[in-house]
């Protein structure tokens, strides 16, 4: 990376290590040269930072109401510093956190800072399936309540009444920018979020049926201080700094080759990475369960990882996916908390073990599971590359030995997706 500072146009807020990988993603696809954190960079770090764009990740998804919102201010004070023009607070886009509401309450708390009256919410992610129409999220054609991803097991997600979980969510008023005044454009955007604002509206929700929806809603909301959503609706935001003539032109997408060992960790049990990890089984290609029970039972399963690993002559799949109904069973013994540490932590130590032995290329599934892994390998700057799957680019660490990763939402990514990505982190595709 660059030594030579330059003053970053957006600065930004996720609630986890794959969600900001995949806002990142989207504002490199825009032409912003984009660094993404893990955590609030050091000053040391931010001496060196030269970017359009800086992405937090914080992990504040799941945490403590009080806690995700004294991190994600903590995080505004340091983008701020940085002079960031715009702020914008990432969430998934099944718009899930906790049942006490995370993403309701630090949208209200980053507002509040940013001393304005009004913001925007709308997780949609069209080009993953993600649409909302009336203010009811959908995922393909089914109701996120309908759509099997509402038994998540960390944050369940049963209502898909966005306006109404928001509103539980917050002490301000939340309404909805529905799509026919989104479909009149940029203009009349602007004026019902005016009429919006003048009958006292904090938050509102809005509807986004596909990508053009969201560059509306992007060239609309420009001079806003706060935009909150998910990666999807950073699409147009790139297009207002470039209109403002603040954005450099440059390849943003261009990452150095990084020789070595690679493979491929798992920790997701979402449907799309379970996919993955039978696409890989089904091609006979070497891979390794990792058993929480074993793991709880103090069986030495890392090690035995690890010389799987280096006994197999090729690359490998290491993970602990399983099906909703085998991790249910595993949390009805362990409990929801131990079940998931018991897991990220291991990955994380054959993350680091594998390290050690060489390995330099990661490809890891799951929002938790990369954030156990990035902090295992002590990776705590990443420069964003070229998009392998929506939402997910390869990226390079800073790191003294520079790693590629590629860091996965657990229901992101085509069947093919650790070859692609195994493919695109050797230099194959760019």
């Amino acid at each position: 990376m660059s030594t030579t500072a330059h003053r970053p146009l957006l600065g930004c807020i996720a609630d986890d290590f794959t969600g900001a990988t995949d806002l990142a993603n989207m504002l490199v696809r825009g032409g912003m040269r984009t660094v993404q954190s893990i955590g609030i960079p050091s000053a040391e770090m931010a001496a060196g930072l030269d970017a359009d764009a800086i992405v937090i990740a914080l992990k504040s998804r799941t945490t403590p109401v009080a806690e995700a919102v004294e991190e994600s201010l903590a995080a505004l004070a340091w983008l701020k510093d940085r002079g960031c023009e715009q702020v914008f607070f990432k969430y998934c886009s099944t718009f899930d956190s906790t049942a006490a509401g995370n993403i309701g309450q630090v949208s209200e708390a980053l507002l509040e800072k940013l001393g304005s009256d009004f913001t925007l919410a709308c997780p949609a992610f069209p080009e993953n399936g993600r649409t909302i129409f009336r203010g009811h999220l959908f995922v393909q054609d089914q109701l996120l309540s309908e759509s099997g991803m509402q038994h998540h097991p960390l944050t369940p997600m049963t209502d898909a009444n966005l306006v109404r979980v928001l509103q539980s969510q917050t002490q301000l008023k939340v309404g909805l920018l529905r799509y026919d005044s989104i479909a009149k454009g940029v203009e009349a955007v602007r004026g019902r979020i005016a009429q919006l604002r003048a009958e006292g509206v904090g938050m509102a929700v809005a509807d986004a049926l596909s990508d053009a929806d969201l560059y509306t809603l992007g060239a609309a909301c420009a001079d806003l201080p706060l935009l909150t959503g998910g990666s999807g609706l950073a699409l147009g935001l790139p297009e207002n700094f470039r209109r403002a003539g603040k954005l450099r032109d440059s390849d943003a997408a261009k990452l150095p080759t990084i020789n070595g060992g690679e493979v491929v960790l798992a920790g997701s049990a979402s449907v799309a990475t379970n996919g993955q990890v039978a696409t890989w089984l089904e091609a006979a290609r070497p891979a390794l369960r990792i058993d929480p029970l074993a793991l709880a039972a103090g069986k030495p399963v890392v090690e035995q990882a690890l010389a799987f690993a280096r006994d197999a002559g090729q690359t490998v799949l290491i993970y602990a996916t399983s099906s909703p109904d085998e991790v249910k069973a595993v949390q009805r013994e362990l409990g929801v908390e131990r079940a998931g540490a018991l897991v990220e932590q291991a990955l994380g130590e054959i993350a680091k073990g594998l390290l050690a032995a060489g390995v330099r290329r990661f490809v890891v599934a799951g929002g938790e599971t990369s954030g156990a892994v990035v902090q295992a390998l002590g990776v705590q700057l990443l420069q964003i590359g070229a998009q392998i799957d929506p939402g997910v680019p390869a990226t390079v660490s800073n790191s003294a030995q520079p790693l590629a990763l590629a860091l996965k939402s657990g229901n992101f990514g085509g069947p093919d997706f650790f070859a692609k990505a195994l493919k695109q982190l050797a230099g194959g595709a760019q």
